[in-house]
């Protein structure tokens, strides 16, 4: 994925990202959604999606940076400590966990809270984005199964990854009555 594309692609993600949230009342950004894949009683709700995306785009931007830095392991999800292949299921439960320790966190935030805890998210992406060449972009990040596996093709996920969370929370009723 070329640069540009990149751009194009975050900076329009966002831009639909941030008109839809605004269009939602307070009870559709609080309303219960989706069980918690770390605890089925733990209920995320539209914020909580939304905050999420800040949380993953920062542990990609960590990703590449320690990539960048010749980090044997830099996604650090793949193998364990002793360079293991770790199971899926081993994989996901930490991934599950980390997410749920993130949502309750950041659970009581504003939409303004959000807004600006995602912005940073995307601010820190694309000021990675402008320090990267186009051979580190073309670069393959070890061990990421996301996108095309490239450094720039995990950078643009992100904003699939906001289109993934609007699906899932539309799918749990989002929308329901609000035709």
């Amino acid at each position: 994925m070329k640069r540009i594309e990149i751009e194009i692609k975050l900076n329009e993600s966002r831009t639909w990202l941030l008109a839809t949230y605004a269009n939602l009342t307070d009870e559709q950004l609080r309303r219960p959604l989706t069980k918690s894949e770390h605890d089925p009683e733990n209920q995320w709700d539209a914020l909580d999606h939304f905050a999420h995306l800040a949380l993953i785009e920062g542990n990609f931007e960590q990703m590449i940076r320690r990539h960048l830095s010749g980090h044997k392991n830099p996604v650090g999800l793949l193998l364990d400590e002793q360079g293991q292949v770790r199971p899926r299921e081993q994989i996901m439960a930490r991934v599950h966990a980390m997410t749920d320790e993130f949502q309750r966190e950041h659970h009581h935030d504003s939409l303004s809270d959000v807004v600006a805890l995602t912005a940073d998210a995307r601010g820190a992406t694309l000021h990675l984005l402008s320090e990267l060449s186009d051979t580190q972009l073309a670069d393959r990040l070890e061990g990421a199964p996301w996108a095309d596996g490239t450094v720039g093709g995990v950078l643009g996920v992100n904003a699939d990854h906001a289109t993934m969370h609007w699906h899932w929370m539309t799918e749990a009723g989002l929308l329901d009555g609000d035709e």
